[in-house]
């Protein structure tokens, strides 16, 4: 990986546990080549389950959900050695049944995309990242917090650098780069199933790649909707990823999904982590292997500075335009 001095990268995150399960050995690569990198984190988690089942004997985790996160949250970002800011709103819960019941009053998803969107942009613009990564427009999974991070990352991406918009939250900066995670790429769960079957280890994970060649033979789906622009190599990073999957008692079991596939085997046939560039202010060249493609000759300030206005990307250089929701226009 090059040189990443001067260069900061800010990833969007949902919830406490999501900076773990998507994108950490990145982020973890990328401060280690000397990149600043920041994960804001929109709400608490308050109102997430408690998925381990050794959890559900800690008082604490019934007494105290939200501050138990936090707790976890900072040993997460301790591991990965990545800065952190909360943005401060309510988890929405992941609501149940049909028809499904109104969000919580004043939750993360229910309030105007101004509002939530504001600190954001003050963010961004204190920050200034040159990079932002967060999920696509069905959220990673369509949970309606993971779907307003989303929408708000991309108004940021769109507005932090006009004047006229969100006045008195910070000088405006331009983002020059916009991406969607891909943590679900289909390629990377197929190359994960062979390389078990491989070592003659049980696979888990039939059903889901069926599902996904399902969804790419029918054109429809999240695993249809975008292709990976960018792979990023972390193999040698994914003991970080572990570490802060680890740090989250109360959501990730160690015995479960994320550590179905020994380390040594997943840094062995997929050593990477794959991402679709969307939207950009500077001219690249795809695919890339690299989030500051096309950034590190003009490190610095006055790249934020520039009214370049972006342009959406897909592989084989046709044109794409967006619309306000990061949607195709």
């Amino acid at each position: 990986m090059p040189d990443a001095r001067g260069l900061r990268v800010l990833a969007v995150h949902a919830h406490p546990d999501d900076e773990a399960s998507k994108g950490a050995a990145m982020m973890a690569a990328y401060v280690a080549a000397g990149a600043e990198v920041m994960v804001a984190t929109c709400t608490g988690g308050e109102r997430g389950d408690i998925l381990v089942a050794e959890a559900t004997e800690m008082a604490r985790a019934h007494r105290d959900l939200g501050g138990l996160r936090r707790v976890e949250m900072a040993r997460s970002v301790e591991a990965l050695g990545v800065q952190h800011r909360w943005l401060g709103f309510v988890d929405s819960g992941l609501p149940e049944g049909d028809p499904l019941p109104a969000l919580p009053f004043g939750c993360f998803a229910s309030l105007p995309l101004a509002t939530t969107a504001a600190p954001l942009v003050r963010l961004v613009r204190s920050f200034k990242p040159h990079v932002i990564v967060t999920y696509d427009e069905n959220g990673g999974y369509p949970h309606p917090d993971h779907i307003r991070t989303h929408e708000v990352s991309v108004e940021a991406f769109r507005a932090a650098g006009l004047a006229d918009e969100y006045p008195g939250l910070g000088e405006p900066w331009n983002v020059s780069k916009l991406y969607y995670d891909r943590g679900f790429a289909p390629e990377k769960f197929i190359a994960w199933h062979e390389g078990l079957v491989e070592a003659g280890l049980p696979s888990p994970l039939g059903e889901r790649i069926q599902a996904v060649v399902e969804e790419l033979e029918s054109g429809t789906g999240r695993a249809a909707r975008h292709v990976t622009t960018t792979k990023i190599e972390v193999a040698d990073f994914m003991d970080r990823r572990d570490a802060a999957l680890l740090a989250h008692r109360t959501q990730v079991d160690p015995n479960g999904f994320f550590f179905a596939v020994p380390t040594a085997i997943a840094a062995k046939v997929y050593p990477w982590e794959d991402y679709t560039l969307i939207s950009t202010r500077v001219a690249v060249s795809l695919p890339e292997t690299d989030l500051f493609a096309g950034l590190h000759q003009g490190v610095g300030d006055a790249i934020g500075r520039s009214a370049t206005p972006p342009a959406a990307c897909r592989p084989g250089g046709a044109d794409v335009s967006l619309d306000d929701a990061g949607h195709e226009a």
